[in-house]
């Protein structure tokens, strides 16, 4: 069985913030001294030009169809570097026509004019990390901004003429009730961006806030929450298609959208993933975190954290716990076409999903029903070490 060549996606990491946020467990890092911006571009360059060179086989002749400036906080970046790393990856790389190049934002590390800069160098959506709208809550999250700069930097970028804006809310914040949840999403509907991600708060392990747990909403308030935000969202125009992405029509997260139906992506920067498919597997590899070791690395193999085939038995997993994130599903066929396995390997999952009501019993579409996506963790555990055997 061959694998189908999914679309591909460019991911770059940028690593450093202001201030590490007390809940945040990706790979960033707070600004001491004065960050070698333009050289880590440079870097990010050769970085990625030796994935190409690894990886050119396999990419063949795809386009790339998005691109995502993560942190960290990618807008600690003028835009003339980010300009740089663009023109240099379209020098190296095919884009497609509009393609959606995104950048995320923290509202408190932008300045008043810089947005037409970013539209110029060539970004056309923005992700603000706003977080909360009440001023209490985000001191307690560690954020820098306040609910009044988080709203202007949002029109500011709306002014400068970027059309594509999304804003990261969280919920089940520290003592938070579902009116202080409500507001926050009001708040950010009446800004009214493209696409609100919704999303709630975890405790994830060697954080801050693990380390030293503040008092949040219990499981049935939390669930309360998340379904009254559901409902009032949804009023608004704001369809769910992912469990904590919803979108005005037409404007999902295609980059987002990639990672859920299991597409490709080139991962390059400090910490970077990425995952790419050759006609017979699945490969992730992964770039070393720190960002001192990243630049010394300057491109070379050091640079690499880790590089493996994904093994035949873990791909079921994998490619459940990303597509059934999606609420309308994915088709059925995708699942043989991006992972070369038979659909006889998950029948068995399958069929247990179906009698536990987790699945709808629609033949050619792979779907959670409501009750699914209330117990996704359980529905996608299904799907582990089912790999090839099952042939």
């Amino acid at each position: 069985m061959t694998l189908v060549p999914p679309p591909l996606s460019l991911y770059v990491h940028m690593p450093w913030c202001v201030r590490k946020c007390p809940y945040c467990d990706f790979n960033s890092h707070g600004v001491r001294g004065t960050p070698e911006y333009a050289t880590y571009v440079d870097v990010l360059l050769a970085d990625l030009d030796a994935d190409l060179r690894d990886f050119g086989d396999a990419i063949g002749g795809r386009k790339i169809e998005t691109v995502f400036f993560g942190g960290g906080t990618p807008s600690l970046f003028m835009p003339d570097l980010i300009g740089c790393f663009l023109d240099g990856a379209r020098e190296r790389l095919p884009f497609a026509r509009g393609a959606e190049i995104t950048l995320e934002t923290n509202p408190g590390t932008v300045e008043h004019g810089r947005f037409d800069g970013y539209l110029a160098a060539g970004v056309n959506r923005i992700s603000f990390g706003v977080q909360s709208f009440d001023n209490d809550k985000l001191h307690r999250l560690g954020r820098i901004h306040s609910a009044n700069e988080a709203a202007d930097a949002v029109r500011q970028a709306q002014d400068a003429g970027i059309d594509n804006i999304n804003i990261d809310l969280m919920y089940a914040l520290p003592q938070q009730d579902l009116a202080g949840a409500l507001h926050d999403v009001d708040r950010a509907v009446a800004l009214q961006p493209t696409h609100i991600s919704h999303y709630q708060l975890t405790l994830e392990p060697n954080t801050a806030f693990a380390a030293n747990p503040p008092p949040l909403p219990d499981d049935d308030a939390a669930w309360g929450i998340q379904e009254a935000c559901q409902e009032r969202l949804a009023a608004a125009g704001y369809g769910q298609y992912e469990v904590s992405a919803y979108a005005q029509a037409g404007r999902r997260c295609a980059h987002n959208l990639n990672y859920w139906r299991f597409g490709d992506y080139l991962g390059i920067g400090a910490g970077a993933h990425g995952k790419i498919s050759d006609a017979t597997s699945v490969r992730r590899r992964w770039k070393t975190r720190l960002p001192a070791a990243y630049l010394a690395a300057a491109g070379d193999a050091k640079r690499i954290g880790g590089d493996s085939v994904v093994d035949g038995d873990d791909l079921p997993f994998e490619y459940m716990l990303n597509a059934l994130r999606l609420i309308d599903g994915v088709p059925m066929a995708d699942f043989t076409e991006r992972t070369g396995l038979p659909h006889a390997t998950i029948e068995p999952a399958l069929a247990q999903c179906l009698r536990k009501g987790w699945i709808d019993g629609d033949a050619a579409v792979l779907r959670t029903t409501a009750l699914g996506q209330r117990f996704l963790n359980d529905v996608i555990e299904a799907f582990m070490e089912i790999g090839p055997t099952a042939e």
